[in-house]
């Protein structure tokens, strides 16, 4: 719930989100969470504090998060099933897309660059959003070519597994390359872009 005041850009909601995230952490407490949970709590609290401008505490919440993962014991006090979503590999995610925020390219690129070397295959969506990510931290490197060939490979998945989420994070990063619209890997991008293929799944996906 506390993304919905974090995503809205508005900094007078940045309390609301704040407040949100301490009665998460309340229940959590009241029900015995473990590590794993409360490692996610860090993660969606960095990403909170990163929208509303404050990189710095959303990182240390990051490496608050690693630490307590590092000490989950899964067999003694196990997370819900329905949480198997969550992983070491989802918290280097956040912590690529902080990174991101924060205008630390070379960390991120670093950071995603691992992130995809041990996804699993079967996380196809997820792969195309980390892509995307890295894109983005292309971009903050100066790496045009390289940011291209990312989103390249992203929308390659998405021709397979679709995930309008993704193509918004890919259009994101695409905004982000006018510097650099008249090189050739950008202009093929833009055809790719923008073929009926994807214009099509935009529109019913």
């Amino acid at each position: 719930m506390a993304f919905a005041p974090a995503f809205s850009g508005d900094p007078s909601r940045a309390e609301e989100a704040r407040e949100r995230l301490r009665a998460a952490r309340a229940f959590a407490s009241r029900g015995n969470a473990n590590a794993e949970t409360m490692a996610w709590l860090d993660a969606v609290e960095a990403e909170v504090e990163t929208r509303f401008g404050d990189p710095r505490r959303a990182l240390a919440l990051i490496h608050h998060a690693e630490k307590i993962y590092n000490e989950h014991d899964s067999d003694s006090h196990p997370s819900p099933e329905w949480f198997d979503w969550f992983s070491p590999v989802r918290l280097a995610g956040f912590k690529g897309n902080t990174l991101i925020l924060a205008g630390r390219g070379r960390e991120a690129h670093e950071t995603l660059e691992q992130v995809l070397s041990v996804l699993p295959d079967a996380d196809a969506k997820q792969r195309s959003i980390y892509l995307a990510d890295a894109a983005a931290a292309a971009v903050l490197e100066k790496n045009p070519e390289l940011a291209c060939r990312y989103l390249e490979e992203a929308l390659d998945l998405l021709a397979h597994n679709w995930y309008a989420t993704a193509l918004d994070r890919i259009k994101s990063v695409r905004q982000t390359l006018t510097q650099w619209d008249s090189i050739p890997p950008v202009r093929e991008l833009d055809a790719r872009l923008y073929d009926w293929h994807t214009t099509v799944s935009s529109l019913v996906g």
